[in-house]
């Protein structure tokens, strides 16, 4: 164990920027110091005294007293540029930028086998959920066959008040989580998937071993829902949620991001709110559940807190799963259970393998079978943003 102070470098004071920097005022047994605060906006006022504040992030990278940069801005390519120079400077480095991790990863992963620096993420993923380093640790010598969660706070919040109330729209439901902060006022990161599906390849890497890009993802947000899915879930005893799933078949996996059908038998379709949720499926362990805060200023501060103290001892991810070439390929030709309602039109075209229901009626028409989730991806129903197309999980 190190006993050198952390002297810590922040770049981004946002809500979990500000969040750290009270946590650590509050802490127990982990000698660190926010010592300089890179931000962009000169004309910001911050709870903060001004000594701290810099705008030129120089001052944070180049200063050798300075052993930890987190990063905690929005922008990926900036946020690239601060991790690859802090590291070349031998600073460790923690980050919450889901987006930086899953579409730059290759590049993240040379850069720490040059350097050796410890970079860790643990806050990208599930917020206070310490998915990552159970993937890494806890579960590396488990079988791992399925993982799928809730990935995404701001959906959840969503469609947990349209199941809270179906005379709700979902614009009266996005309005009211961008009034409680919940949701951005341009949300569409969240709503499209984009956010989901970037934690999907993440938990992909650590999971299974498996680099993927997000585009590698099939992937569908949730804006398309009306109430009449919501009734038609209900009557089959599901919630609907936003589900990110890896699904091992022998030697390949799927990865998705879609709406799904959730049967009231699992722990994920009473998940409320703005939480998040992730099951694994194992061989050992059979199925285990993480539940806890997706997001917010405190529940994400733990999680990079928590960073810190590993990189105080000098921890490292491993990626032992990605080490040990495990040869596994991404395969999306899985059949997969599926509900989509569309046009008449769409839904003949649709090459179901079984249907399971076709109904037909006054509000809509939908279909609930199965079949080929390429296939799904490439229909006009699935390009169509006004059709709805969810999985269908009865387990």
């Amino acid at each position: 164990m190190s006993t050198q102070p952390l002297r810590i470098g922040l770049f981004g004071f946002g809500v979990v920027g500000q969040g750290l920097y009270h946590v650590l005022t509050q802490t127990d047994g982990l000698q660190a110091e926010v010592v300089r605060i890179c931000v962009k906006d000169t004309a910001k006022q911050r709870p903060i005294a001004s000594d701290v504040i810099t705008y030129n992030g120089d001052e944070i990278l180049l200063d050798p007293s300075i052993n930890v940069v987190v990063e905690l801005i929005n922008d990926s390519d900036f946020a690239f540029d601060i991790v690859c120079r802090a590291m070349r400077q031998g600073k460790a480095v923690v980050s919450a930028n889901k987006k930086l991790i899953a579409t730059r990863l290759p590049e993240l992963l040379a850069l720490q086998h040059e350097t050796g620096v410890p970079f860790l993420y643990e806050a990208s993923t599930g917020g206070s959920i310490p998915i990552i380093r159970n993937l890494e640790e806890y579960y590396d010598t488990d079988h791992l066959h399925r993982i799928e969660g809730i990935v995404n706070g701001t959906t959840n919040y969503i469609l947990s008040s349209l199941q809270a109330s179906t005379s709700s729209s979902y614009q009266d439901a996005l309005s009211q989580a961008q009034a409680l902060g919940f949701a951005e006022s341009d949300p569409t990161s969240d709503t499209e998937g984009f956010d989901a599906a970037y934690k999907t390849t993440i938990l992909a890497t650590h999971g299974f071993g498996v680099v993927a890009h997000p585009s590698d993802v099939v992937r569908r947000g949730i804006s398309a829902i009306r109430g009449f899915d919501v009734d038609v879930a209900q009557r089959h005893w599901s919630s609907i949620k936003l589900v990110s799933r890896i699904v091992r078949s022998g030697n390949s996996v799927s990865l998705v991001t879609l709406p799904a059908f959730v049967s009231r038998k699992s722990h994920l379709a009473h998940v409320s709110g703005a939480n998040n949720a992730i099951a694994l499926t194992t061989d050992f362990a059979d199925v285990q559940c993480l539940f806890g805060k997706g997001a917010g200023s405190r529940p994400t501060a733990s999680a990079v807190l928590s960073d810190l103290s590993l990189i105080r001892d000098k921890y490292r991810y491993a990626y032992r799963r990605l080490r040990r070439s495990s040869g596994l390929t991404l395969d999306q030709r899985v059949t997969v259970s599926v509900y989509v309602r569309a046009s008449d039109e769409q839904l003949e075209a649709l090459p179901f393998l079984s249907v399971q229901t076709d109904h037909r009626g006054v509000e809509g028409r939908y279909i609930i079978g199965s079949m080929r989730l390429d296939e799904l991806q490439q229909s006009t129903a699935y390009a169509d943003r006004d059709a709805f197309v969810a999985l269908y999980l009865e387990d």
